[in-house]
């Protein structure tokens, strides 16, 4: 079979990308290595910022998001005995929108659905071949038969283990990474949120975030020891290290209930460069991970997808510089975008083995950040995100 754009990865940056060829006129196909109820079912950030939602927006799937979505004009950062609310919108006059990942995949497979857009679930052994030629193709395996797609293009949205990141040559592929001594424990409960707010809560037991989904299902996180397992949690241990992390007048008003969904995250953050190799193009995870400090992950594959889909489109359409700049472009905001994670991760978390001196650093950083409106600007236009 034959198609323009194959599209390796059937999470929502491959979905969001295949949806934006096809509207424009582009035959694109996409290849998911799991089932389409196992994408469904995995639990993942929903801080949106303005940018994403635009996309979405452009690419028809804005509606339910702007209906049960919760917008939200700030934050708020708590450590070391200061406290400072974040006010995004009347520091940048933006916002950013909590709407889960599942609901944009949901949201993304019903548009893709309505116009028939093909997609291989469980699709086995995918390989790519002559990526560096004029006439790349894919192999696979679906339903016990081998398969075969030529194109044009092949865009890598398979995450950190997929295929298509390890496609480009080592001799021309460079990595960067920095592993991060401690992981997030995660619990998912039937509880409404402790503010209307997200809160960034640094704590000499370790950092702590309370999060929402929406009025009535809040995720909630801990830095954990690596060496930490979710069994070793149990939820009253959880609500109970989770108060005591929290400012008194938070910990109050916490509501607690039996956790639905537990797990452990280790925080990372890497960045493969470049980004294109040949006829291969990366987005997402396939390139880069930044520790969820921030919420950048989902944010900075959708900025990857932005830039390669209006590159391959103006590329269709007899101008191929963009695409020939994809990795340049891309990779300038995901340096940006990994710096504000990092310096977000630095700020509010523990570090042991760092000592007296980094926790001092880090007080004089949130009191400096309390007292300084340049300092709460910065924060907030990374935050809401920088202009694509």
């Amino acid at each position: 079979m034959r198609h323009q754009v194959c599209i390796i990865g059937g999470g929502p940056s491959g979905l969001l990308l295949s949806l934006l060829l096809r509207r424009a006129g582009i035959d694109a196909v996409v290849l998911e290595r799991r089932s389409r109820s196992y994408v469904l079912s995995r639990i993942r950030a929903g801080v949106l910022e303005q940018g994403l939602c635009d996309i979405l927006r452009e690419a028809g799937v804005g509606a339910r998001m702007d209906a049960e979505g919760f917008v939200h004009d700030g934050t708020i950062i708590t450590a070391h005995g200061t406290t400072v609310h974040i006010d995004f919108k009347k520091l940048t006059g933006k916002s950013v929108m909590i709407y889960g990942q599942t609901e944009v995949t949901h949201d993304l497979y019903d548009a893709l659905d309505r116009i028939d857009a093909p997609i291989f679930h469980e699709a086995e052994d995918v390989a790519i071949h002559d990526a560096n030629g004029d006439a790349p193709y894919v192999t696979f395996t679906h339903d016990g038969k081998n398969q075969r797609i030529e194109c044009d293009y092949i865009a890598g949205c398979d995450g950190f283990h997929g295929v298509s990141r390890r496609s480009i040559p080592d001799a021309v592929r460079r990595e960067f990474e920095h592993v991060y001594p401690f992981g997030w424990l995660g619990i998912l409960s039937e509880t409404p949120p402790v503010t209307d707010e997200l809160v960034y809560s640094g704590h000499e037991r370790g950092f702590a975030l309370c999060s929402m989904r929406n009025a009535n299902l809040s995720r909630h996180y801990l830095q954990v020891p690596l060496t930490d397992q979710p069994e070793d949690w149990s939820d009253e241990a959880f609500w109970a290290e989770l108060k005591l992390r929290l400012p008194p007048h938070l910990a109050e008003v916490l509501v607690t209930g039996p956790s639905i969904e537990k797990s452990i995250a280790p925080l990372r953050s890497f960045i493969s460069e470049p980004m294109s190799w040949g006829r291969i193009f990366l987005a997402g995870d396939a390139a880069h991970i930044v520790p969820p400090t921030g919420a950048k992950g989902l944010n900075l594959a959708a900025s990857d997808v932005y830039y390669l889909s209006r590159a391959l489109i103006s590329h269709f359409g007899g101008d191929g510089q963009p695409l020939r700049d994809y990795s340049a472009t891309a990779l300038a905001r995901v340096w940006k975008a990994s710096r504000f994670s990092w310096s977000m991760t630095r700020m509010l978390h523990e570090f042991p083995s760092e000592g007296d001196f980094l926790a001092k650093m880090q007080a004089a950083e949130v009191d400096y950040l309390a007292h300084s409106p340049a300092a709460q600007t910065a924060l907030a236009e990374n935050y809401v995100g920088l202009p694509y």
